[in-house]
């Protein structure tokens, strides 16, 4: 992933439709809500930030019911057509996403086999094959030399 920017972060905070976006000293924070069901969500992005013995890129939701992280982010999709914005990391053989709705929710999937996203959905489980498709979206971006 090359560094995020504030352009980067403009089209997110688009997509989503960000009521907010603040520009602090390490990291964008976003502020997504959606009145009609009474949900806030925050989107921080540290494009570069220090995990432990190396640098990467930390992704961080806050609700009023979760947090979640997702480290060492490689990459991110856009769907402007579904209103949401795709976070990637690769590891190994595995990918994790956080989905970020312009609704302000957002989901996680976590240590997927990579190989998942460009299965044949139709021979998974529902709950498999859920995940697989999410994550779908960003097989342009991940890269095919892993393995």
């Amino acid at each position: 992933m090359v560094k995020f920017t504030e352009d980067d972060v403009r089209k997110v905070a688009a997509v989503l439709g960000s009521e907010k976006i603040v520009q602090e000293k390490d990291h964008f924070r976003l502020k997504i809500s959606n009145r009609a069901e009474k949900r806030v969500l925050i989107l921080e992005i540290y494009p570069e930030v220090l995990l432990g013995r190396t640098r990467g890129m930390l992704i961080v939701i806050y609700t009023g019911t979760s947090h979640l992280q997702l480290h060492n982010c490689t990459g991110y999709v856009i769907s402007e057509e579904l209103g949401e914005v795709t976070f990637v990391a690769e590891t190994g053989n595995y990918l994790s996403g956080l989905v970020v709705e312009k609704g302000a929710s957002c989901s996680l999937y976590a240590a997927l086999d990579r190989h998942l996203i460009s299965s044949d959905f139709t021979k998974l489980g529902v709950e498999v094959m859920l995940s697989g498709v999410a994550l779908s979206l960003a097989e342009d971006i991940i890269n095919p030399d892993k393995e």
